[in-house]
């Protein structure tokens, strides 16, 4: 069941977009605080986030952003109720998919949901490294040893890990992961290892933790370089006893668990710096597999693309396809953000199509590839406010800001030639 996250401040249409999406199968969870959501939820384990844009801490805008900072290309839907040319333009620009003003009818929102939402997990592998990394996959995936898979956020490295326990003999048991990054210290340690009842405030049952819920099964631990310090010792120590000490709790229980860990980190540098426990490293880092960036397998874009296109098109009804333009296109751009941002990029693109095919955005327009506004005033302001915004943060840094921005260098300085601006 695919899960859906859902974040608004108003509990009554909160709870009728969770019942909404629970009708349709998803796996529905509402949260009214999307500061609450950055610190302890793993953003990472959902499908889809729906967002409400004006909340009282933090908005819908500042949290998005702040996930894509994160390295998360989750597909975003951005609601409100006030509707208006800069915020949806932000949102567009920050990666959102689509911007749906309230009040919108459940068929809209179904058939949204409907076709961003992936049916599988398919592993597109045309590169001769990609193949080879799926190669050794499967043949590690035989045995039981640790894994460590290593490389840029978006690269796919969770994909692999459950690759790995799909062809392992420990199919037919629970996958688990855990966002190492996305949760506090002390909530971190009871969800790993679960807790006792009246362990600490709230603890009102027993928990069972991550260890415990994958037991026979396989734990992900992603992220672990992001682990706090003293919670190493005690994972080190569960690693080599293989049993875990809930939270609270008087005695050990033993666990038979596969661990697959990683990290877009250089974790002997961590440990180097101070970060890491190198014992732990030793534990963690037995069958090391690099994942490579996009940009290192230039081969696996087009088809990535037009995996996602198809499965747009049945999604949609409708007849989607690349134009040559649009290939070079993909193929030359850097994808930082990796195989998420592509996705993510030609998911925005398929919605706003028109005729089916699907052209690469012109240059001097790249800041607003996927918001087609016709109201060019506000545009433009808006176009001028995030320019400055962008070179306030990189200290006029125009590499740096184009970067931010996703436009050329060219194109920056002609916009700030155009708009009279300095470089802050």
């Amino acid at each position: 069941m695919k899960a859906v996250l859902i974040i608004d401040d108003e509990p009554d249409m909160g709870f009728a977009l969770k019942e909404a999406l629970s009708r349709l199968g998803f796996d529905a969870h509402f949260y009214r605080d999307p500061i609450h959501v950055l610190s302890n939820v793993n953003i990472k384990n959902f499908s889809l986030i729906v967002t409400d844009v004006k909340m009282p801490k933090m908005d819908g805008l500042q949290f998005l952003s702040e996930i894509r900072k994160r390295g998360i290309f989750t597909p975003v839907i951005v609601i409100t109720g006030y509707a208006n040319v800069e915020d949806a333009v932000k949102a567009m620009k920050l990666g959102a998919v689509d911007y749906l003003t309230k009040p919108f009818s459940f068929d809209t929102l179904k058939s949204l949901v409907l076709r961003l939402i992936p049916d599988e997990e398919d592993i597109i592998a045309e590169s001769k490294e990609m193949r080879r990394i799926l190669q050794v996959a499967k043949e590690i995936a035989k045995t039981d040893i640790t894994v460590l898979l290593t490389g840029e956020s978006g690269v796919g490295k969770e994909v692999i890990a459950k690759y790995i326990h799909k062809h392992s003999n420990r199919a037919n048991y629970p996958f688990v992961a855990i966002n190492c990054a996305a949760i506090t210290e002390t909530l971190l340690e009871a969800e790993l290892f679960g807790y006792e009842k009246g362990a600490f405030t709230g603890a009102t049952e027993r928990k069972p933790g991550k260890f415990e819920l994958a037991d026979k099964g396989t734990i992900l631990l992603d992220e672990i370089s992001e682990m706090a310090f003293k919670l190493q010792a005690k994972l080190l120590r569960v690693i080599q006893e293989k049993e875990v000490d809930r939270v609270g709790g008087t005695k050990p229980i033993p666990i038979d668990v596969r661990i697959i860990a990683t990290t877009n980190r250089d974790l002997w540098d961590e440990v180097k710096k101070g970060n890491f426990r190198e014992d732990l490293f030793y534990r963690i880092n037995v069958f090391p597999l690099r994942i490579p960036p996009l940009r290192e397998r230039i081969e696996d874009i087009i088809p990535l693309a037009e995996f996602f296109i198809k499965r747009l098109s049945n999604k949609m009804s409708k007849n989607l396809y690349l134009s040559e333009k649009m290939k070079k296109y993909l193929i030359n751009k850097p994808w930082t953000g990796n195989v998420r941002e592509l996705e993510n990029f030609i998911y925005r693109m398929a919605v706003l199509n028109i005729n089916g095919e699907i052209n690469p955005p012109e240059e001097d327009e790249v800041i607003f590839e996927e918001a087609k506004i016709s109201k060019t005033g506000k545009l433009k302001d808006a176009e001028k406010e995030m320019i400055i915004d962008a070179l306030r943060k990189t200290e006029g840094n125009r590499t740096k800001a184009a970067k931010i921005l996703g436009i050329s260098v060219r194109t920056l300085r002609n916009k700030i030639k155009e708009y009279g601006l300095r470089d802050v």
